[in-house]
């Protein structure tokens, strides 16, 4: 990575400075020059423009100067100084005419008015010589008429005022230019000082930043320093040589090294903490390529001589703008972890054993009430065949009480029975394996009501009941154990309701938070007390006499088995004479308790 793609913002501020550095001292500058160029241009302008009103102001003086000569000697009064004088004069006429064309060589107006006035300036030069060579016999009035026929002084004048205009409207340029100079040199100055004070307020900032980022981060280092020395898990930073160049007082402790142990290599370190080959290499690996170690668990021998097992961890971390390789290590105990986990496995051990023990009892229980149902059956049998004889043969002869006892004796022996048949379920339910399938459960309500409603026809035909089934789902599990559910529920709902005009049996189907399936079966028949709702589920546990109620008190513990092996529950509501309301949760996943889908 680049310098400027790791400090940015410094860059941003070298830019930002060299910005104001431009617009401070370079842009100024460049304006000055201009205008400084511009007042130069403009007061060449005015010397230039002085410069040929000079000329032309010579011009006329040494072309007076050769016409006074002219007449001196045209009035006889001939001298060489005379001469001299009329020589240097025409000399000085055309040095002149010659300055002022090239002068004025940028003006046409002005050439033409020289060629104008060369040419006049001529002609009467000619007629200046023409009256000298005369001699005395020319008159002033001769004279005059020549310098009336070539008129000089008006072309000169023009030539000077025209020069003259210039040179007024140059000046006025001049103080234009010099004034905007003037106010370009005080805005440079204030825009200078603005920029200055901008830059200097800037810098103030920085420097304010900088002392506080520098404070923020002695305060971070300190406090990193102080949560470095407060964490009680070892920690130490080494360097490509496996020096120690930083650790915590945990890590000196777990290892005995003193305060000012810093330089010295792992390998120096008391005991055989760091001599171990593989813990090394796997250092060096973290060193020289990168790599990182994670939970690697070895056994050390430290500063106190006890042997323990540690977890491990190191990887390289940046040293800021150091080009030292460093790596952070991690050492945390885990000796009492793993004790308690070898402590856990073998509690486990012990426990799974314990629950096989449980489980082969269950089993020898269940196959002893299967062989107990069974064996049970042939007594009933003979002593329920034997009392219908016994009432035949008597027939009339039988008192009152003789057929009294024979009834008892024929129900008690229909009521056991029925007890066995039901044990025989139970059990059932206990041993067989489930067969998993899909089963629709709004099936099996409506044909377990039309079940229970063709039975009140034949024995309670004047009971009403009315039904309120809403939509069942489809579920995965045992549909013979299932029907032994529903036919258990809703026929506990009928029977216990037998006292309520008309009946009003609820069944319903939703859903709860875990998306598992919640079925709710509610009636307003007899009810029971809350305080004997643990007693409902139990094997013949009743809460009502059997007199007042029949029944052999298996039904619902023949649901509940059903539930848990489901991997379900049922649990129950009530209030004594306001009805009862019974749930049943089932597991919503497709995949049963045990794994196992129907094929």
């Amino acid at each position: 990575m680049s310098a400027t793609q790791r400090h940015p913002v410094a860059a941003w501020q070298a830019g930002a400075l060299a910005l104001v550095v431009g617009l401070t001292v370079i842009v100024p500058a460049l304006v000055l020059r201009g205008a400084g160029e511009a007042a130069k241009h403009s007061s060449d302008l005015v010397r230039h423009t002085l410069e040929v009103d000079a000329q032309a102001q010579s011009l006329a003086l040494h072309v007076r100067d050769t016409e006074a000569a002219a007449l001196s000697l045209a009035a006889g009064v001939d001298t060489p100084r005379l001469r001299q004088r009329l020589a240097a004069s025409r000399q000085q006429i055309g040095s002149a005419m010659t300055a002022l064309q090239r002068l004025t060589e940028d003006n046409p107006e002005q050439q033409r008015r020289l060629g104008e006035l060369q040419n006049q300036v001529n002609l009467r030069l000619g007629n200046m010589d023409a009256l000298t060579r005369s001699g005395p016999a020319s008159t002033r009035a001769e004279v005059d008429a020549a310098v009336r026929q070539f008129p000089v002084g008006d072309l000169i004048a023009q030539v000077i005022a025209e020069e003259r205009g210039l040179l007024a409207r140059r000046q006025q340029q001049y103080q234009q230019r010099a004034s905007l100079t003037e106010l370009t040199r005080w805005l440079a100055v204030a825009a200078q000082v603005l920029l200055l004070g901008a830059a200097a307020a800037y810098a103030v900032r920085q420097l304010r930043r900088r002392v506080g980022a520098e404070r923020d981060a002695a305060q971070a280092n300190a406090h990193a320093g102080l949560v470095l020395d407060t964490v009680r898990e070892p920690i130490a930073v080494i360097d490509a040589d496996f020096r120690l160049m930083l650790f915590n007082p945990a890590f000196a402790e777990l290892y005995g090294l003193p305060p000012d142990a810093h330089g010295r290599r792992l390998a120096e370190l008391e005991g055989d903490a760091w001599t171990d080959e593989e813990t090394v290499r796997r250092l060096g690996d973290v060193l020289s390529r990168g790599r990182e170690m994670w939970d690697y668990e070895c056994s050390q021998t430290t500063a106190d001589g006890v042997r323990r097992t540690m977890l491990i961890n190191a990887r390289r971390m940046p040293m800021g703008e150091l080009q030292e390789r460093a790596a952070m290590i991690t050492a945390t105990d885990i000796s009492t972890r793993r004790a308690s986990e070898n402590r856990i496995h073998e509690l486990n051990r012990q426990l799974e054993g314990k629950i096989e023990q449980v489980s082969e009892v269950n089993r020898e229980l269940e196959a002893f009430s299967y062989s107990v149902s069974h064996d049970l059956r042939a007594p009933l049998r003979h002593t329920a065949g034997f009392a219908d004889k016994l009432q035949r043969h008597l027939g009339d002869a039988a008192d009152e009480k003789s057929r009294h006892y024979l009834g008892v004796i024929s129900t008690s022996a229909k009521r056991m029975s029925h007890l066995i048949d039901d044990l025989l379920v139970y059990s059932r339910l206990g041993r067989s394996a489930l067969r998993l399938q899909s089963v629709d459960m709004q099936s099996l309500t409506q044909e377990t009501r039309a079940m229970l409603d063709a039975n009140l026809k034949l024995d309670q035909p004047e009971r009403v009941v009315e039904w309120h089934i809403g939509r069942m789902p489809v579920v995965v599990g045992d549909e013979n154990m299932l029907r032994q559910v529903w036919l258990n529920l809703l026929g506990n709902a009928v029977k216990y309701s037998a006292q309520r005009q008309p009946a009003t049996i609820e069944v319903s189907h939703a859903y709860d938070a875990e998306g598992n399936h919640l079925f709710t079966v509610r009636d307003n028949g007899a009810g029971f007390d809350m305080a004997y709702a643990g007693k409902l589920f139990g094997v013949f546990q009743r809460l009502h006499s059997a007199t007042e109620f029949p029944g052999t008190g298996i039904g619902l513990a023949t649901v509940r088995r059903v539930a848990t092996r489901h991997g379900g529950r049922v649990w129950a509501e009530g209030r004594p004479g306001e009805g009862a309301t019974f749930f049943l949760l089932l597991p919503a996943s497709d995949q049963p308790p045990n794994g196992r889908l129907p094929s």
